[in-house]
């Protein structure tokens, strides 16, 4: 599989952890620039933390793979708010990238 996604760029959400860490590793290791996106909320959606993210960056890199982490929120699950906006972006992906 190396290489059969040299060139593309692919958004994982959930990739903190679990299987969407397992896709962003996978997605990275076939040549794939990788696009983090995990809030670091429990099972449960509590709280927040970069850090699985950014340990999942740190993983992709190891193993010479490009990644960033972008943080987007949405209110999926959440049936007091019905708005299809994102409730806040942060983005640490460089222009250049």
């Amino acid at each position: 599989m190396a290489g059969m996604m040299e060139g593309k760029v692919v958004a994982v959400t959930g990739s903190g952890g679990g299987i969407g860490r397992e896709i962003a590793l996978a997605m990275a290791a076939a040549g794939a620039r990788v696009i983090i996106n995990d809030v670091g909320a429990s099972l449960s959606g509590e709280g927040q933390s970069a850090t699985p993210a950014q340990q999942t960056k740190q993983l992709i890199e190891q193993r010479g793979g490009a990644a960033e982490i972008t943080l987007i929120q949405c209110p999926i699950g959440d049936r007091r708010r019905r708005s299809s906006r994102p409730r806040s972006i942060t983005t640490a992906a460089s222009t250049e990238w």
